[in-house]
């Protein structure tokens, strides 16, 4: 009978620390299991006894490889998983609201109230005050990302309650956090929709989190349908196990930064080219195809320059993207018709005919920024939002672990010597 040891006893047979053994497993060199409970790593006995007879890999586990056990999202044979339940089931039928809910909580909303939860997602006035002028003092032309970078900050500091590091006050303070972002960027025309100004808060609270963004990030009226096929997109958005600016935000929360700094954090790690920027990389290449028969020159011209498509190939999918075969389903149904669609189908054509890789959540996300007619940059907002979820998850385990992350560097410059 296979004999099941912890982590902690099986790093100590092998003589190596935690990190070290995590690391092994990510490599392949070890399998482990989940308890009875499904939160602690197990080990088989006999597999330690024998790496332990064999010594260490002969690649050891480099000081680089920063593993963190996590019980929020797992990503597995190409496939997405919250709190073990499949990403993209989750998008087809439940609201981002309760999804939230399940990152922060482990569990989904009962199933009489996960859709009325949209009623407790809501900033004070005050947030909203705050945060529309700390953003309407921007130029004209900012990004909507570069609007939330500023606008962050200026809600935290109507918050006096956000040091307040407990489970209930974090996620309260998430509730009121997602919608402070959403109000708090300028509304097409400069008009705000009832409620959104803070002074009949009651109309807002109705909304859902995508349609209030919704409101925001159209150049025009809101299109019928849009808030359901955006809702879609936040929940695969709102979390990707360790990505950069995931991984940033955590060492901020081990730190006890409080949330609004947590998401601060967040934000300016995910505007890089190689993260949420590359949905306003997408919607500039694709906005660059006036009709279909322009998609190979556009390809063609960004190939040449030695640049990588923008919202094509992703680290961890090397059979397509999941998240990305969702929403472009979601939004081709949505948007049926549209000349756009027709467009976009074109450049993933010339992709594949030039055997490059399968599109990814990005493309996806400026797909539907573009048959929708959103502002320039929507899709990196609409990421930025869905995503402050998923780092309030992290940043609540960082809380409960309560051991700041310090990695350690191995320094590579000169010897000592005399001065």
């Amino acid at each position: 009978m296979t004999e099941w040891i912890g982590a902690a006893e099986a790093a100590g047979r092998l003589g190596i620390k935690p990190a070290s053994l995590y690391a092994y497993v990510s490599r392949g060199v070890l399998t482990r299991r989940r308890d009875s409970d499904g939160r602690a790593s197990m080990f088989d006995a006999a597999e330690i006894a024998q790496l332990a007879r064999k010594g260490r890999p002969r690649r050891p586990a480099s000081g680089s490889e920063l593993v963190i056990e996590s019980a929020i999202t797992e990503i597995t044979d190409g496939t997405l998983r919250y709190r073990g339940l499949d990403a993209t089931w989750l998008a087809r039928n439940q609201s981002f609201e309760d999804v939230a809910t399940l990152l922060w909580t482990g569990s989904l909303p009962e199933a009489d109230g996960g859709r009325a939860a949209a009623g407790q997602w809501h900033a004070t006035p005050e947030a909203l005050t705050a945060g529309m002028a700390a953003q309407s003092a921007l130029p004209p032309g900012t990004l909507p990302l570069e609007r939330l970078q500023v606008i962050v900050p200026a809600l935290a500091a109507t918050d006096q309650l956000r040091l307040h590091l407990d489970r209930p006050a974090v996620i309260a303070a998430g509730k009121a956090l997602i919608a402070g972002m959403a109000g708090s960027l300028p509304p097409p025309g400069g008009q705000p929709e009832a409620g959104d100004d803070g002074r009949n808060a009651s109309a807002a609270e109705t909304r859902s989190c995508a349609r209030r963004l919704a409101g925001r990030l159209c150049a025009g009226p809101v299109p019928a349908g849009l808030a359901d096929v955006l809702g879609v997109a936040m929940v695969l958005l709102a979390d990707h196990e360790l990505a950069a600016s995931t991984l940033a935000a955590r060492v901020a929360a081990s730190m006890r930064a409080d949330p609004y700094a947590v998401v601060a954090t967040g934000l300016g790690a995910m505007g890089g080219a190689l993260h949420g920027g590359a949905a306003l990389g997408a919607e500039l290449m694709l906005a660059s195809a006036a009709a279909p028969e322009e998609v190979p020159r556009v390809v063609g011209d960004l190939l040449r320059r030695g640049e990588r498509l923008p919202g094509f190939g992703h680290f961890v999918y090397q059979d397509g993207d999941p998240r990305a075969n969702l929403l472009l389903e979601v939004t081709a149904t949505y948007a049926a018709g549209s000349p756009r669609l027709a467009v976009a189908s074109a450049v993933v054509a010339e992709v594949r005919r030039r055997s490059l890789p399968e599109p990814n959540i990005e493309f996806a996300l400026a797909v539907l920024v573009d048959v929708a007619g959103m502002v320039r940059g929507a899709g990196e907002a609409v990421f930025a939002t869905a995503r402050t979820a998923g780092w309030l998850a992290h940043a609540l385990e960082e809380y409960d672990r309560n051991i700041p992350i310090r990695p350690r560097g191995i320094y590579v410059g000169p010897a000592a010597r005399d001065a």
